[in-house]
């Protein structure tokens, strides 16, 4: 364990609270005109997966747990668990479903994700930011509807719901942030 400035949190550091080890979802500063600036910290508690909101003063004291950062290539879901295979050593690591959370729709075979070791245990993953799918369903654009207006639903390849321009229909290829399944772009390829 090392001892950090709140102020210098970010998401994804492993904290220890109470004995207890969290992942951190956001961190955000706060630096009010008067009082003192604070650093509001939202986490989940590995063990659990409870979340919970702390907040301390900026230049307060907080342990963060020593994890390495590995990137590991996603193999198959086995159950509950995510698989994926260390490509130096090939040596395969079990990851808790909760770890990936709802970014595992995301997953795509042979896909690099960065996960988050703590004495062998995956404890929290990044995913590639943007991945391709091929949209399988959407309605259809309406007469008369322009371009600049509203998008429609669309159901992509891995079953998850986006929304996309009226112009673009089934068996187009587009960009999505993994983060919010949002559209970015048609595919280039």
């Amino acid at each position: 364990m090392v001892k950090v400035i709140a102020s210098s949190v970010r998401k994804g550091n492993i904290l220890e609270v109470d004995g207890n080890l969290y992942a951190v979802l956001t961190a955000e500063s706060f630096h009010p005109g008067k009082g003192t600036p604070t650093t509001q910290i939202d986490m989940r508690r590995i063990s659990d997966g409870v979340k919970t909101t702390q907040r301390y003063k900026t230049t307060e004291q907080v342990e963060r747990a020593y994890v390495e950062d590995f990137d590991y290539t996603y193999l198959y879901q086995d159950g509950d668990d995510y698989v994926f295979m260390n490509p130096e050593s090939f040596e395969q690591l079990h990851v808790k479903a909760d770890v990936i959370g709802d970014q595992a729709v995301y997953l795509q075979e042979n896909m690099t994700v960065r996960l988050s070791i703590f004495e062998g245990q995956a404890i929290s993953s990044e995913l590639p930011a943007r991945v391709t799918l091929e949209i399988v369903e959407t309605e259809p654009a309406m007469k008369g509807q322009t371009v600049s207006s509203s998008y429609k639903p669309a159901i992509l390849s891995n079953g998850a719901r986006t929304t996309v321009p009226p112009h673009v229909g089934p068996g187009t290829r587009i960009v999505v942030q993994t983060s919010d399944g949002s559209y970015v772009e048609r595919a280039k390829d």
